[in-house]
């Protein structure tokens, strides 16, 4: 944590580059009373200007986004943004509680500050944003799109992602990397990306038959005045977090020595801006920056991480720009021959109700959605309890996922993957099959049934704990904790692998999981192959037939030290 002077200094730095107010100051100063032109308008500064948005997940239309309330950070990262949150995220970047620019970035009253302020998101907005960077810096300006972008929605499942293809070719992206967009298969993959007018990159990614890049790496740019490369980076560890058998011929990896010669050849090729365009996540990004040299700027994706202020790591900007639709990032840079001489940054929210949509956007998405608007506006429920995702140990919405695995499939125990995506949910809310798809849209969705003993359990937990808590950020392999139905238990984060959970219960019986004993099983998203089961948005769909409205009980079932 910055001590008080340490954060004086910074806010009247920024004050310095802002004319006077930090570029938040009038979200937290006048509540409804903002207009677009105070989300938008900035003072341009230097000669190069990045816009950048990460993590859509197909979301077309605005949403409400919980933010996490426990977001654990280990190792050299603990008590370091992004890993703050609630009071001590506002604390640490003098945020009023209650504001808007609260309600945008954190999980303090989410549920009343939401009917407050509104959604957030809707590419239409994006669009507007876009514009209005673009009429002040059209010749100045890269936008760039982190990746996880074609996966998310019904629509995206129905379509293999030709509607977000379609809205987001709209919007001009000049470089793409990805993570979720390799579950459509590598065939599915090779032909949307031969289709885009912008290079999808990935420096990263290896051909297993001719160990030769299987993506193009880097893509060099003059703006400005300025050469910029831009070096795409997909999520390091695609083949073990989902199915390996839809990229059978692709390896990842972090690559760090990769990296380290693309930034040596950008530099020969005479770059003076260096980018990476990540989708590795916030803490390996932060490792990747103190032990690689030369990059300028690393635009972070797969964590879903949203911070006001890019963190700087050397002489390395890291800027985080969220997820679902909520934020986009635009970094205002001064730029010479010799290098980066300074920065202006504003994360923009995007408050739907502020921003215009962009109609030419917007009739894209009307268009792309006419198709399904009758299966997609069917209601099969109602909530009464707010249904969220984030978290590093469970969310509502999983929770809900779980009751219905262990009823529907009669099941002891259930199991629902950490995925961060999701759009959130209000009480009194009507729940719709699109409501659905947003928590569950994949191309794997079966919901398998099986035994699994104790030990066995026991050993995926750990598994999971060690890929989220491992002190080595480049052990780390994304996602939150996997969510449990029937079973609780107690986990020291501290710990090393294998030592971590204790106390595993079965909630029936509150008997100690016998570590001998075989237990029936339910779980989706599974990435072998041949797993057999209905698809979880009919398990669900079937659970909320007999429980609506549904409530979710406050869960207490698992215990962190």
């Amino acid at each position: 944590m910055i001590s008080r002077r340490e954060f004086m200094q910074a806010a009247a730095a920024l004050a310095a580059i802002y004319g006077g107010q930090t570029p938040w100051a009038k979200l937290s100063a006048s509540e409804h009373k903002i207009s677009q032109s105070d989300l938008l308008d900035v003072k341009p500064y230097g000669n190069v200007t990045l816009a950048h948005i990460t993590d859509l997940h197909a979301q077309l239309k605005p949403v409400w986004f919980r933010e996490p309330s426990v977001n654990l950070g280990v190792g050299e990262a603990e008590g370091k943004p992004p890993h703050l949150t609630g009071e001590e995220f506002l604390t640490h970047y003098n945020i009023t509680k209650g504001s808007r620019e609260a309600y945008a970035l954190q999980s303090i009253e989410f549920q009343s500050l939401a009917r407050k302020y509104g959604r957030m998101g809707g590419v239409d907005r994006i669009a507007t944003i876009l514009k209005h960077i673009r009429s002040e810096r059209a010749k100045n300006t890269l936008f760039l799109d982190g990746g996880d972008t074609w996966q998310g929605s019904y629509t995206a499942l129905q379509t293999k992602s030709a509607d977000i293809v379609e809205v987001m070719n709209a919007l001009k992206p000049d470089a793409m990397t990805g993570h979720w967009e390799f579950t459509l298969g590598a065939e599915r993959v090779n032909e949307i990306k031969e289709g885009l007018d912008f290079p999808f990159l990935g420096a990263n990614i290896f051909d297993n038959e001719w160990e030769e890049p299987a993506f193009e790496a880097v893509k060099m740019f003059d703006k400005g005045g300025v050469k910029i490369a831009v070096i795409g980076q997909a999520f390091p560890y695609t083949p073990i977090a989902n199915p390996r058998w839809m990229i059978p011929n692709w390896s990842f990896g972090i690559r760090e020595e990769v990296i380290v010669k693309q930034v040596e050849d950008a530099k020969k090729n005479g770059a003076a801006l260096v980018v990476l365009l990540s989708h590795n996540g916030f803490d390996v990004d932060r490792k990747l920056a103190s032990r690689v040299e030369g990059i300028d700027v690393i635009l972070c994706g797969h964590t879903h991480d949203a911070l006001p202020e890019p963190v700087k790591v050397g002489n390395t900007l890291l800027i985080a720009s969220g997820s679902n639709g909520k934020f986009v990032s635009r970094l205002d840079l001064d730029v010479s021959a010799s290098g980066v001489k300074g920065f202006n940054y504003r994360l923009i929210p995007v408050f739907s109700d502020v921003i215009t949509p962009d109609p030419e956007v917007a009739a894209i998405i009307e268009k792309v959605r006419a198709p399904y608007e009758k299966e997609l506006s069917r209601v099969v429920g109602q909530t009464d309890s707010l249904l969220y995702r984030r978290g590093s140990f469970n969310g509502t919405v999983d929770d809900l996922i779980c009751n219905a695995l262990l009823e529907q499939r009669d099941a002891e125990i259930a199991l629902s993957p950490g995925f961060r995506w999701g759009p959130s949910l209000l009480p009194g809310q009507k729940i719709t099959v699109e409501d659905i798809y947003n928590v569950c849209a994949i191309t794997y969705p079966a919901a398998y049934r099986t035994t699994m003993s104790g030990e066995q359990l026991k050993a995926i937990f750990e598994d999971v704990a060690d890929n989220l808590f491992n002190p080595d950020p480049y052990y780390q392999q994304g996602g939150d904790m996997v969510r449990v139905g029937g079973l609780g238990y107690t986990i020291d984060t501290k710990q090393k692998i294998g030592q971590r959970i204790s106390n595993m219960t079965e909630l029936k019986t509150n008997k100690p999981i016998d570590l001998n004993k075989d237990y029936v099983v339910a779980g989706w998203a599974s990435i072998n192959e041949a797993t057999k089961g209905p698809p979880i948005w009919e398990v669900i769909e079937n659970y909320l037939k007999d429980h609506t409205p549904v409530k979710v009980d406050a869960n207490d079932s698992i215990k962190i030290k």
